[in-house]
């Protein structure tokens, strides 16, 4: 019997696509810092990636990267998912 995969892994989204609807990306060491930046595009509520929505407190993976959609609509990375 094949083991079932982990049910909490976050979805793979793959990269961005710049034709579609992105939110901003920033690395948690910066998101203090532009938390309160009124250049970054945000939508309160959602983060978007590839024209898709996601809820606020949402991760998904980006190739290996762990990202989190923030209170202000922007994903914050969270560093590489570690291998198994």
């Amino acid at each position: 019997m094949a083991k079932p995969k982990d049910a909490a892994a976050p979805p793979q989204v793959g990269a961005p696509d710049p034709e579609l609807k992105n939110s901003p990306i920033i690395d948690a060491s910066e998101f203090d810092e532009h938390a309160a930046s009124p250049d970054l595009e945000s939508e309160a509520g959602v983060c978007w990636f590839n024209a898709q929505a996601f809820p606020i407190g949402a991760t998904v993976l980006s190739g290996s990267e762990v990202l989190e959609c923030s209170d202000r609509g922007v994903w914050v990375s969270k560093g590489e998912r570690p291998r198994r």
